[in-house]
Formats: C-alpha cells, structure tokens, sequence
C-alpha cells in the first residue's frame, strides 16, 4: 500500500535574472508562512507521518469486538492456522488484533465480520444449544467443515461460507504479516547471501547438469569476489 505522497520537482523557466530577483522583493513581506512540507514532517525512525500515526492510534483507542467475539475469531484462526513443529499458532501471531484493527482501518469489513460471528453462533445453537465457543472442539470442526469448501457446501449455508473464507483470507494475511508468519515461510527478504548455483534437484528435475569449466568458474562460494573472463 502506498501511503506516502510524492513529491514534485518545480521547474523555473528561462526567465531573466533581474525580473526573478524583482518578483522576490515584491512578494518578500506579504507572502504568508508555508507550512512546513511533509518530508519535514516525516518521522525517519518509524517512516511514517505524524497524521498517519495519530489515526492509527485513534483506530488502536477503540473496540469494535466484544470480549465474546474476539474469543470466537480467536478460536476460528487457530482452527485455521493451528501451532505445529514450525511455527506457533494464529493467535500467537496476535491475528485476533490483527482483524479487530483491519475492520476498523476498512470498515466494509464490520458488517460482514459481526454479521457471520452472529450467524456461526446462531447455527452452533441450532445444533448444539450453544454459542460456538462454548461447543466442544469436535462440535466446532463439524460446523467449520460445512462452510470451509464453497464447492462442496449446502445452499443454506452461503452465509456462513461468504464469512469463513472472510475470515481464512484475513487470518493468512495476519499470520504471513506477522514475525512468526515470516519466519514460517523462511522468508529472507532483501538481505545479503551467496548464489551456489541451482539446486540439484532442480537440475535433476529439468535434467541439465554444469559441465566442469562452469562448475569451476562460476559456481564456487569462495571465488564469488573474483572477475572471470570466459573464452
């Protein structure tokens, strides 16, 4: 998302040196104050600007979930993206916050988001007599396996499953946002390493190989600071 405005460079024309000189005397006493420009502004540590930071807190002072229902989405994106040898689960990655800010930065997101928590309660009552956080484990997998798969899942249930695939897609982009959702996927990001060719297996799946003289050239970890000439 680009939240910056860019700026423009002024170009003066070829105007005379005296005439320029002349306007700048005149306007001098009774041109007004400019504001100060947004790159003055601009807060280099966190690289945002004052406006961008106040709202956010402003967005951060207020609650739109209750209790009741961020302990539901909780349930939900761990259901979603539970813990494994890798990495820890949904709400480790604080995907609950991260959804309860996203609806109030998007606010298209309210109605939808509350009106499918209302929606998911009301079907775990029709089935069970409880709200879906109050159901045991089994009884919650049951009612997410009937709206996790629009091609598989029964008119009635439209509502829900407009929601649920609501709710995975903003579970992802939480969890793969976060420092542990990072982290699961390995992702390196603009940092410094060393190129030791294409992986075998790759090689093997397309089945080329190195001949030597590259091999010796070109892909050798200790020779990477050398300039090769080939012939």
């Amino acid at each position: 998302m680009d939240r910056r405005s860019s700026l423009k460079a002024l170009a003066l024309g070829s105007l005379s040196s005296g005439v320029l000189l002349d306007a700048c005397k005149q306007e001098e006493e009774k041109a007004p104050a400019s504001p100060p420009s947004p790159i003055a502004q601009w807060d280099a540590s966190s690289g945002r600007l004052p406006e961008e930071v106040d709202r956010d807190q402003k967005l951060e002072a207020d609650q739109f979930f209750t209790s009741h229902e961020m302990v539901t989405l909780g349930l939900l994106a761990d259901i979603i993206i539970p813990a494994d040898s890798v990495s820890g689960s949904a709400t480790d990655a604080k995907v609950p916050d991260f959804i309860e800010f996203i609806v109030k930065d998007q606010p298209r997101h309210k109605t939808p988001m509350r009106g499918g928590l209302n929606w998911l309660d009301n079907e775990c009552r029709r089935r069970f007599d409880n709200a879906f956080s109050a159901c045991t484990h089994a009884q919650q997998i049951e009612v997410v396996e009937d709206i996790a798969w629009p091609s598989k899942a029964r008119p009635e249930m439209a509502q829900g499953v407009a929601f649920f695939s609501m709710m995975r897609n903003l579970t992802a982009t939480g969890f793969f946002s976060s420092k542990i959702g990072i982290a699961d996927i390995g992702y390196q990001g603009n940092t410094p390493n060393v190129w030791d060719g294409v992986p075998e297996d790759v090689l093997k799946q397309y089945g080329v190989s190195y001949d030597a003289k590259t091999l010796e050239e070109c892909v050798k970890a200790e020779d990477h600071d050398k300039i090769f000439t080939f012939s």
